[in-house]
């Protein structure tokens, strides 16, 4: 029963240590002029799903939840942030070459489509990320229309 309390006292101790390494803020009090919705003149409803679903993880401004401060769920969420802007982010869109542009509205399109984007374990705890029916057939067909204007 010792080797117990011994075992969860070091628990502890370490949970309440790691509680005081920060981690890297993605967040931004202005919108880049090169941000996608600026670019592109998004519709608001559009923007408004774009940002629920897609924005937390691939632009310059995370709305963070309320357990964002707790490690080491704030360690997998900054990694997770950190892996989706390499892959897409929408602050930097103007910036991208016209053949990147193309590869990412094409993938974007094909992700909604079949239900990979936005990831299972965010639409988890973001109900509201999820498309509905009609909502991935607005944006998808709006995406399409951008992609057939480059």
């Amino acid at each position: 029963m010792k080797i117990v309390k011994i075992i969860a006292l070091v628990l502890l101790v370490a949970f309440v240590g790691i509680q005081f390494i920060p981690t890297e803020r993605n967040q931004s009090d202005t919108v880049p002029a090169t941000d996608f919705m600026l670019v592109n003149k998004v519709p608001v409803a559009i923007q408004k799903k774009l940002q629920v679903s897609c924005y937390d993880c691939h632009s310059n401004n995370t709305q963070y939840p309320w357990y964002n401060r707790i490690q080491p769920v704030a360690w997998v969420l900054e990694d997770h942030i950190k892996e989706g802007k390499s892959e897409l982010n929408f602050s930097d869109w103007k910036g991208y070459s016209k053949r990147r542009k193309n590869s990412k509205l094409k993938s974007i399109i094909s992700q909604i489509k079949d239900d990979e984007m936005p990831l299972f374990s965010y639409t988890l705890l973001h109900r509201e990320a999820v498309y509905s029916d009609s909502e991935k057939a607005l944006v998808i067909n709006y995406i399409k229309r951008i992609k057939d204007s480059l």
